[in-house]
């Protein structure tokens, strides 16, 4: 008989803004969804802005910063990656995040990781197209990626509040239910269940 395995909550949810600067609004909404995330998705930024460029050739030496993004991934239950769009992809930073935690072959730190993905940008489109280059790129990575929700938040001036409040209630449910449904995710993917028969 197959074995199973159970992973129990509450789950260490590790948050990734793709952006690094201090006024972003993916920041603003990132500190929202861990306000009204679950009680059994402990939330904590894991921050990228100290990260080198990664360099192929420091494989074998890696840097304290890239050490430490392995390690808080690593102990991470899942990821939730908040980022904007950058010229209709990912922003360097975050491209950079990940190739250090993926790095080097045989030791990447984001395999079998349920990540959810979710953006904000000022426009319409809400990081659509640059949530789309992301998920081929965490594919890649082997990382279960949640899609049976999508979250394209177009951000306008007052969204969240200085209380990290979402101050629109249709888009306070809506983000309610993503994090409910990423929650779901996590849990899906951590227990393994054997097949009947």
């Amino acid at each position: 008989m197959a074995e199973t395995y159970h992973h129990e909550p509450p789950y260490t949810i590790g948050v990734i803004c793709g952006s690094i600067s201090a006024s972003s609004i993916n920041r603003r909404l990132a500190k929202a969804l861990m306000k009204i995330a679950p009680d059994d998705l402990q939330c904590s930024f894991i921050e990228i802005d100290k990260l080198d460029l990664y360099d192929h050739d420091r494989d074998g030496d890696f840097p304290p910063e890239a050490v430490e993004l392995k390690r808080a991934i690593s102990e991470a239950d899942g990821i939730l990656i908040v980022t904007p769009e950058y010229n209709r992809s990912i922003p360097g930073a975050l491209k950079n995040a990940i190739d250090w935690a993926s790095r080097p072959y045989g030791e990447n730190a984001l395999s079998r990781k349920p990540v959810g993905i979710i953006g904000a940008s000022p426009g319409g489109i809400g990081t659509a197209v640059g949530q789309q280059h992301l998920k081929s790129i965490m594919s890649f990575c082997n990382a279960p990626l949640m899609n049976d929700v999508e979250g394209y938040i177009q951000y306008k001036e007052g969204l969240v509040d200085d209380d990290d409040t979402i101050t629109v209630e249709s888009t306070k449910e809506f983000l309610t239910t993503y994090m409910q449904a990423y929650d779901d995710f996590v849990r899906r993917v951590l227990t393994v269940v054997p097949k009947a028969g």
